[in-house]
């Protein structure tokens, strides 16, 4: 069986053999397979180019039958982002745990990838395999240039690709990862799925191969290894260039041996001058996934915080989150995070935080809502009700009946109707609320403001 599935007999992986043709092309009469003396090249003759590999096209052998210990199909982040595509799109739960029990059994043949297509021959339960596919759209141009200007920022990026590692930084790279109906299968079995077991199959057992090797990902997108390392290479040269020619100059020190040097009553030099703070945090390490490691999504984001306060506290002398409790700094970790908490990452950051302090993730994308609303400030309106003095709450519902909107009932620091609400915070701002239709089920919504008709005409888009 070739890579692509079974070959009929004088047949090519390109189509039927011509009569009297080697695998190298046709036989002049008379000729035999092999070397010829007449094809060995003569003194002074250029030798022949040799063939340049072409990496764009690559099979892998079949996979052995495998079966995580922890149920997840994939162990890296972004093979876990194939998944979750595959996942997402499939209209048939029952045809998807077939498909995955096939990938576990070792029932996909082995696997060819090239730009935009997936191909492999898979065992069902006749004795003739299928040959499946899944189809994905490749990048442009465009979007190659803005992964590499983003993998080449940093170093340490660059160096976490060489360790076929993929740091989460690049999941923000528009198109890369799959996105729920971006994979297409097809497949020669009757059955009409979407996906159909076979396709799963390969869905799943391809997750595998990108987490040994996340190239495949990008040669699925349209760039082989070869041709992104060449780019890489070329772009990491002109920024090491820039940057030594912006070198800053040395900081005055003093040597250590001066200052060790025993002293007979003179006097040491006097110490230089501190360094003057740096214009941004530091950056941190790249922190590649190992099982028995934490999260590196988790170290980077702790690492990043910690640079944060350290030069927060060094150029102001003051830690702007040491007052605050551990449920809200992991909610205050949790809205500084890029992303609404659709990406594979951003759901694990919520969930394990949420476990953390007991917890659940929406109560957390809830608080992460009220947090990006108003701060510290618009989570205690979420959290705390209380009675306002008289003043400002109570002009509040003459002013809205003016204003021609909805009656709204009063509750303690909070003014309702059936989808809207609104919550005096003890700052002096109205901040919006929104529900549906009668289920008490309230998220924050817009922008505060003193004006509490300011706010709902904004919720309503008058």
């Amino acid at each position: 069986m070739s890579p692509d599935g079974p070959r009929l007999p004088g047949t090519t992986p390109d189509g039927p053999r011509l009569p009297g043709a080697t695998p190298d092309g046709p036989r002049l009469p008379g000729a035999t397979p092999g070397r010829s003396r007449s094809s060995r090249p003569r003194a002074g003759a250029a030798r022949p180019a040799l063939p340049r590999h072409d990496d764009r096209r690559r099979t892998f052998p079949a996979l052995a039958p495998h079966t995580a210990p922890d149920g997840r199909f994939a162990a890296t982040w972004w093979g876990n982002a194939w998944v979750d595509a595959l996942e997402d799109t499939a209209l048939d739960a029952a045809r998807l745990a077939r498909g995955k029990a096939y990938a576990q059994r070792g029932h996909v043949d082995a696997i060819t990838v090239t730009p935009g297509r997936v191909v492999a021959y898979v065992h069902g339960t006749r004795p003739r395999p299928y040959r499946t596919e899944i189809r994905l759209r490749t990048l442009g141009d465009d979007d190659w240039e803005r992964f590499l200007d983003q993998a080449a920022a940093r170093p340490e990026h660059i160096a976490a690709l060489l360790d076929k590692d993929v740091p989460h930084a690049l999941e923000a790279v528009t198109g890369l990862l799959p996105a729920p109906g971006d994979l297409v299968p097809d497949c020669s079995c009757p059955d009409d799925g979407y996906p159909c077991k076979h396709a799963a199959a390969l869905c799943y057992q391809s997750a595998r191969l990108l987490d040994e090797d996340p190239f495949v990902l990008f040669l699925m997108r349209g760039r082989g290894e070869q041709e992104l390392l060449a780019a890489l290479t070329r772009r990491n040269a002109a920024r090491s260039a820039a940057e030594s020619a912006t070198t800053a100059p040395a900081m005055p020190s003093v040597p250590a041996r001066t200052v060790l040097a025993p002293t007979t009553g003179h006097a040491l030099p006097p110490l230089p001058p501190p360094l003057p703070a740096p214009t941004h945090p530091g950056r941190p390490a790249v922190f590649p996934a190992d099982p028995d490691a934490p999260d590196p999504l988790a170290l980077d984001l702790l690492a990043t915080e910690a640079a944060a306060r350290a030069h927060a506290f060094l150029t102001t002398g003051h830690d702007p989150v040491a007052g605050l409790t551990p449920w809200q700094d992991a909610v205050r970790l949790a809205a500084a995070h890029p992303g609404s908490g659709l990406t594979a990452s951003t759901r694990a950051l919520y969930r394990d935080l949420a476990y953390a302090l007991d917890r659940t993730p929406t109560d957390l994308a809830r608080a992460v809502a009220a947090w990006r609303q108003g701060g510290i400030a618009g989570l205690a309106v979420l959290e705390e009700p209380w009675d306002p003095p008289a003043g400002p709450f109570d002009r509040a519902r003459p002013a809205l009946l003016a204003a021609d909107l909805p009656a709204f009932r009063p509750w303690r620091n909070r003014l309702s109707t059936r989808s809207l609400q609104l919550r005096f915070g003890r700052d002096g701002l109205w901040y919006g609320y929104e529900s549906d239709t009668d289920r008490e089920d309230w998220w924050p919504r817009g922008t505060p403001d003193a004006d509490p008709v300011g706010v709902i005409t904004d919720l309503l888009g008058r």
